[in-house]
């Protein structure tokens, strides 16, 4: 079987996710959060935001590790004017991405990187994807298992 090109991979392994649960659908939950953090200097390295069926947000954002505490503090302090259920830290996490020329003319290859990292029993937390890049956010302790499937999954430069 042929194996998919793509230009590389990135990872980023020192990070913490947040996620902010059950907050109404409506407009300025991003910018509340968003500014929140970033008055605080906080860097938001991952942002990927989704609606349940009972019109509930979940926005999940990954921090560098060292800003957990303090995004932390920030998201909490702030998740009762959004009217928001829990707040959910995981302080240890990862970003494994693959990038590559046209990714939205190339149907299967998100698939593809999903069933290598099941294939090795890596549960996904959370998931972005655009033009060129699909993303996933793992627990830290399985990025080089997550690095070496992608590795023996893709055709690299």
């Amino acid at each position: 079987m042929t194996r998919a090109r793509i230009g590389g991979i990135m990872q980023n392994a020192h990070l913490a996710l947040l996620n902010v649960t059950a907050v109404p659908d409506r407009p300025g939950i991003a910018a509340a959060l968003l500014s929140g953090l970033g008055e605080q200097s906080i860097n938001v390295q991952f942002i990927v935001q989704c609606i349940d069926q009972n019109q509930r947000d979940q926005v999940a954002l990954c921090v560098d590790r060292e800003d957990l505490p303090a995004a932390r503090e920030i998201v909490e302090r702030i998740a009762p004017e959004l009217e928001a259920g829990k707040v959910i830290a995981h302080p240890e996490v990862a970003i494994v991405s693959i990038f590559g020329p046209d990714f939205r003319e190339r149907p299967g290859i998100a698939g593809t990187m999903f069933k290598a990292l099941a294939d090795r029993q890596i549960n996904i937390l959370a998931i972005s994807t655009s033009i060129s890049t699909v993303s996933a956010v793992i627990e830290a302790r399985y990025l080089e298992a997550a690095l070496a499937a992608l590795r023996n999954t893709f055709d690299l430069p």
